[in-house]
């Protein structure tokens, strides 16, 4: 399998990650408040790369389980991630005012109604999740590992420490710690309640995590890179911010050459994590390269 055909399939699965989400998000004709649901989907539907809920997808696949429950999984885990970045723009917080290549959703609705649409975003997820057609077993269990991935030991964690880290020099394993909390967290949340759409074993479990840990940071250390050598228009928002705000970042720690060789390790140690799934985890294997190789 090339480069080609995981972009084909990735643009696949992203088709049916929209159309989940666009049957979830139809939700005016009742809404209590219009105005709320409309800035939820300006941010939802601005684009994305949707790749946690393809992560959802693909393990789930890989381990026979159930697609239709893993798609709307992933969605809302993509419900999730998108109130992040809302509540990530802030004046307050990266003070961005661009993502995807459009104003921020404080710019066009304003701080107190996109602080709103990120609750709301949170919160709905976890409504989807609680209808899921699957065994109370396993939707309690996905809704842990999510709940955990985006809580205060993971994602909203990570945030916290990203913050404080501004101006200050740290160590590799400090920033390791950031990274792992600020993007790791949701993408093992991602990978792990695809695993739960299926009947994973206990070396399965380890496996995934392992792969979630260093996939999660080979993704951050090319965000970073893409920072220093990325294209505004294909990345959609500013390159050179996290200089700005004097963030902790692999370039500026470690150099960007360095930086690379860093990401390139971790990628190989994502691959090697998969060992026990054999050819069926092809596709995970593959998602490593592309995202190794991304330019947005």
């Amino acid at each position: 399998m090339n480069q080609v055909n995981i972009k084909e399939i990735l643009t696949q699965y992203t088709s049916e990650v929209n159309s989940v989400l666009k049957e979830i998000m139809n939700i005016e004709k009742n809404a209590l408040a219009p105005g709320l649901v409309k800035a939820m989907k300006y941010s939802l539907f601005s684009g994305g790369k949707r790749l946690r809920p393809i992560l959802t997808l693909m393990v789930a696949e890989m381990l026979d389980g159930d697609r239709d429950s893993a798609l709307r999984v992933g969605a809302s885990i993509e419900l999730v991630h998108t109130y992040s970045l809302i509540h990530d723009d802030l004046p307050s917080m990266d003070d961005d005012d661009f993502r995807r290549g459009k104003p921020s959703n404080h710019k066009v609705f304003g701080t107190a109604t996109a602080i709103l649409a990120g609750d709301a975003l949170l919160t709905f997820a976890f409504n989807i999740l609680s209808k899921l057609n699957l065994p109370p077993d396993k939707v309690l269990k996905i809704i842990e590992v999510i709940s955990q991935g985006a809580g205060h030991n993971g994602m909203v964690g990570g945030q916290v420490l990203d913050l404080e880290a501004e101006d200050k020099e740290i160590s590799l394993e400090e920033l390791k710690k950031i990274h792992s909390g600020k993007t790791g967290a949701l993408f093992k949340s991602s990978i792990l309640a695809g695993a739960y759409c299926a009947n994973p074993d206990r070396t399965e479990l380890t496996a995934l995590e392992r792969y979630a840990r260093y996939l999660g940071l080979t993704f951050q250390i090319v965000d970073d890179i893409l920072d220093v050598t990325g294209n505004e228009e294909v990345l959609g928002k500013r390159v050179g911010r996290d200089d700005e705000l004097n963030k902790a970042t692999y370039p500026r720690l470690l150099g960007l050459k360095q930086a690379v060789k860093e990401a390139e390790f971790n990628a190989e140690k994502a691959r090697d994590s998969l060992g026990p799934f054999g050819e069926r985890a092809f596709l995970l294997k593959q998602l490593v390269d592309y995202i190794l190789v991304r330019q947005s």
